[in-house]
């Protein structure tokens, strides 16, 4: 019979909070703090420096291209930044898309392009956007990647470009993909001029861009933990049906099979790519 006596509960006093003192409180502002896709780390903006790089695993953190040639050129003169897709494009809310990738990005497209100098060093540099609709390559990049390289032959000129891209841009259809082979085409007139061309790949570099011009340098960088693949990483599993390791296709891994020369980090990379230039520089430029 005990199961049905009356029990005695303790009582909770409620405590009145003033709400107006509460705006005295300290806050923290928001947009101060990033988690690191390394290490998963709740990090200080500030503590990633201009590099962008996570002071407790080093993973190297996505950057604008206004943020890389700062980091990485003395002067920068862009070009083309005024060029405009020479077929229409008939894609569903394509317009507000683009419209809303030059905000978040602060960019016009994908890829910026201009006339860099590291030191005594002037070459023709493109810096990819991971930020512009994941650096996808339409007809604007196609473009203005080919202009690159055909002023490069112009100015007797190197080209270095920085990839960044989930690859062709699904929007423009065939008029993207056609850009693989004008770009490609591009870099061989520039080889045949005896002009040097280095690629840095930077996180993710896939698709299209993996499949033409990212894997055509004479020279291939890569920065650390960079994906660098074709298809992604859950199409293969889904393809093969087996679970592929965690280092697939980072550059670490694509650097063992043969695939790229170097994986340097981005506080060396100036550096780096200033020696390459001088090592390459044409007699006629010396």
């Amino acid at each position: 019979m005990g199961l049905f006596k009356r029990r005695s509960y303790i009582t909770i006093n409620r405590i009145k909070v003033d709400l107006s003192e509460q705006s005295e409180l300290p806050t923290v502002p928001d947009g101060k703090w990033i988690k690191c896709p390394g290490c998963g780390k709740t990090v200080y903006k500030e503590d990633l420096g201009a590099l962008k790089v996570c002071p407790n695993c080093d993973a190297h953190f996505r950057i604008s291209a206004s943020e890389r040639l700062a980091i990485t050129v003395d002067k920068f003169e862009e070009l083309f930044e005024d060029e405009k897709p020479k077929v229409d494009v008939a894609f569903p809310g394509y317009e507000a898309k683009l419209e809303k990738a030059a905000k978040v990005a602060k960019e016009n497209e994908a890829v910026t392009v201009g006339i860099a100098t590291i030191g005594e060093e002037t070459f023709i540099c493109c810096v990819m956007n991971s930020f512009f609709m994941m650096g996808s390559m339409g007809q604007v990049v196609g473009e203005k990647i080919t202009k690159a390289f055909q002023e490069g032959i112009k100015r007797q000129l190197p080209v270095v470009i920085f990839t960044a891209s989930g690859g062709a841009r699904m929007q423009e259809g065939i008029f993207s993909l056609m850009q693989m082979a004008k770009i490609s085409g591009a870099v061989e007139e520039h080889h045949q001029a005896g002009l040097f061309y280095l690629t840095v790949l930077t996180d993710p570099t896939t698709g299209g861009v993996t499949a033409s011009f990212a894997m055509q340098g004479d020279i291939i960088l890569a920065e650390p933990k960079a994906i660098v693949g074709f298809a992604g990483k859950r199409v293969i599993e889904q393809t093969m049906n087996q679970q592929l390791p965690d280092d697939f296709q980072t550059a670490e891994t694509v650097l063992e099979q043969g695939f790229i020369d170097a994986v340097i980090h981005r506080k060396e990379m100036k550096k780096t790519i200033h020696k390459l230039l001088v090592l390459h520089r044409k007699e006629s430029n010396a």
